[in-house]
């Protein structure tokens, strides 16, 4: 089975990765670095979280949504594991993009223990049944 698959939508045909390991192949050189260590940092704070790609990106479940992550250009993007009401959003408002995106740039070593910690307190959350509630808009 191949490890890439190509999707067309009203644009030229797009590679999507089939398995972590092709979608960080396939990212940005800069930061197939930070996302190999992204990937382990989640792997070592929940490793019994299942790992997938979902919406094109590595994706992670432990009893319940835990963790995506995506590489671009100039940064990487940590997603759906803080929420800016969180305890820790205080710790980790220098990263803090929008409601619940981490942004980490290109050339700055990664914050590992608030990754470990966030990323221990979701899995937590979700074992509890406490999953955030999604906002109507």
């Amino acid at each position: 089975m191949p490890r890439t698959q190509v999707v067309k939508k009203g644009g030229p045909p797009k590679a999507v990765a089939r398995d972590v390991d092709a979608y960080i192949a396939s990212a940005p050189e800069a930061v197939q670095p930070m996302l190999r260590e992204l990937r382990a940092v989640i792997k070592e704070a929940a490793p019994e979280a299942s790992e997938r790609i979902s919406y094109g990106m590595p994706d992670y479940e432990d009893h319940g949504p835990l963790a995506n992550f995506a590489g671009y250009k100039k940064h990487v993007g940590l997603y759906g594991v803080i929420h800016q009401d969180s305890e820790i959003a205080e710790e980790a408002k220098e990263y803090l993009e929008s409601r619940s995106t981490l942004r980490f740039p290109v050339g700055r070593p990664l914050p590992v223990a608030l990754i470990k910690k966030a990323v221990a307190a979701r899995v937590a959350a979700n074992r509890a049944g406490d999953r955030p509630v999604k906002e109507k808009r």
